[in-house]
């Protein structure tokens, strides 16, 4: 059986940015939330949102293209924003602990064919394409209050 589907037009960035700070009030540690879509297609964006959320306040929250990773929080509600666009190879995953991550932390990330066959199973799936002046948003996978949660946006 395919995994469940949801479709959501976000009209503009304050939409994006409310998924994700709606994503980050149902996530939990052990949590992956894989975003995949073009350059500028808001994968950032809503990752800020999500960890701004999270936190409960306004935080600097650089993209992680240069450092590949960003932590988050204390280590018992940790959250890791990865970009993985500059891997060369999937195995490069296990030098940055995202092996380890994935099983204890809420993990953000970027760029998710990267990781070649070390996608986790159980990911939500969050696509961001253009759609006229907004977004698209496709999230399959998942914990199903995670992907439905976005029916509440």
């Amino acid at each position: 059986m395919a995994p469940e589907t949801v479709t959501l037009i976000l009209p503009d960035e304050a939409a994006t940015a409310a998924l994700g700070a709606r994503l980050a009030a149902l996530a939990r540690p052990g949590d992956v939330i894989l975003l995949s879509g073009p350059i500028g297609a808001g994968k950032s964006h809503l990752a800020r949102a999500f960890i701004r959320a999270r936190l409960g306040r306004h935080e600097e929250v650089p993209s992680p293209t240069f450092t590949l990773i960003q932590t988050y929080g204390p280590p018992e509600d940790e959250i890791f924003h990865a970009d993985l666009y500059r891997l060369t190879h999937p195995d490069e995953v296990w030098e940055l602990g995202l092996d380890e991550a994935f099983t204890r932390a809420i993990c953000l990330v970027e760029w998710p064919d990267r990781l070649g066959a070390h996608l986790p199973p159980d990911a939500l799936r969050l696509e961001l394409s253009a759609a006229g002046e907004g977004r698209l948003a496709t999230l399959t996978g998942g914990r199903g209050v995670l992907r439905k949660a976005a029916l509440d946006v």
